[in-house]
């Protein structure tokens, strides 16, 4: 296990409010809570009725707003708010693949599924994932989208990707783009199927990360097209480490190693470790959180039992306690999916998710107690957290 000098590292001061962004299958919302976290203030709805996938606020000047949207008169497109969401305007050019030569059948973006901004150099610069899988970047503020890197084309990636008939129910997806903070050309990227991968010379070239991983029985390993990780996590505190958690378990990799470990056999067996979301604290590499959902064969995407919880580890995976003080303790059948799970960044961290059943419920003592702020939601897609000062 690696050392992780920054669990005695001094705390970041406590930000003055909290926002919480939550994206849904009828619209979007921001939560405004105070510096307590107890009082909250509704911002919403936005797009009413309209698919969100992911709503993400730009880290880099605390304002700008990104919606993944998608529309019925206007299709799949990103809409765009420099003022906190007061206004909103559409990309002049959303994320599209480039068209086919002719007497090629081409594909068609059917929605941006995943947002994520760039390094602090690159102040304009976002990534976006797509369904099916694409990688697009958008170099003024997400105004103008296009294909980033070959891998939209690339023969290889699109034999890894498969068709649009394969994957999750929602279609295969691209998502976790993730860009190292110490180096912009350091990145990240997982696809639904197809694997992870990474790039050290900023998106021109591409390696497969999939030494250590299941797959489901009967298929090979070796072939990215059969792995299904549901959402990687990179360390804020050590961005060596990432977490995934994956169709067939809960991962951990400790670079420069390339093999990712199965930490979620030490997961009470009556639970397993299959899920959707991770999430990973902001101070401490040994510390993360998932929502287990019942992973048996013929996966009803709920949560074991009818009894929900998050489970936390604070050794790396070694061991993991459940977290459900103030969760339903039966007759809940919801689950949490891959994008609706955030953590702040106070001391303690406030851990946030939304629920397929359209809750959203947080905690603000790291999991020890859990309350809902919200009922009655459309169905969560995506859950993000801001402090602002």
């Amino acid at each position: 296990m690696v050392s992780n000098p920054e669990k005695t590292a001094t705390r970041t001061r406590n930000p003055a409010r909290t926002v919480v962004l939550v994206a849904t299958r009828k619209g979007a919302w921001l939560y405004h809570g105070d510096k307590a976290r107890k009082a909250w203030r509704i911002d919403g709805p936005h797009f009413l009725g309209h698919i969100v996938n992911h709503l993400v606020l730009d880290p880099r000047d605390g304002r700008t707003l990104l919606a993944a949207a998608k529309t019925g008169h206007l299709g799949p497109t990103i809409f765009r708010s420099t003022d906190f969401g007061r206004t909103w305007q559409e990309a002049a050019r959303p994320p599209a693949f480039a068209k086919a030569p002719q007497g090629e059948q081409g594909r068609v973006v059917d929605q941006t599924f995943w947002l994520t901004p760039a390094h602090a150099v690159e102040p304009h610069v976002w990534y976006a994932g797509t369904s099916p899988q694409g990688l697009f970047r958008s170099e003024d503020g997400g105004i103008t989208w296009a294909p980033f890197s070959s891998i939209n084309d690339d023969p290889r990636y699109r034999q890894w990707m498969g068709t649009v008939q394969d994957g999750t129910p929602d279609g295969p997806k691209l998502h976790s783009i993730i860009v190292d903070p110490r180096d912009p050309g350091h990145l990240y990227f997982a696809m639904s199927g197809g694997g992870v991968h990474e790039s050290l010379d900023g998106g021109r070239t591409w390696t497969p990360l999939l030494k250590g991983l299941d797959v489901v029985e009967g298929f090979d390993a070796t072939d990215p097209t059969f792995h299904d990780p549901h959402c990687v996590r990179l360390c804020p505190s050590n961005p060596d480490r990432l977490y995934q958690q994956n169709h067939c378990g809960i991962y951990r990799l400790d670079r420069p190693s390339d093999e990712w470990v199965r930490i979620g056999k030490t997961m009470p067996e009556r639970v397993g470790d299959i899920g959707f979301p991770i999430v990973v604290h902001p101070r401490d590499a040994d510390t993360a959180w998932v929502v287990p959902m019942d992973g048996t064969s013929v996966w009803p995407r709920t949560s074991p039992d009818g009894a929900p919880a998050v489970y936390g580890t604070r050794d790396g995976g070694a061991t993991w306690q459940r977290l459900d003080h103030g969760l339903p303790q039966r007759q809940a059948w919801w689950t949490v999916k891959r994008q609706a799970m955030a953590a702040d960044t106070l001391d303690p961290v406030g851990l946030y998710f939304g629920t397929t059943s359209g809750e959203l419920w947080m905690s603000c003592d790291e999991g020890r107690r859990w309350r809902c702020i919200v009922r009655h939601f459309p169905e969560i897609y995506a859950v993000e957290v801001a402090g602002l000062a």
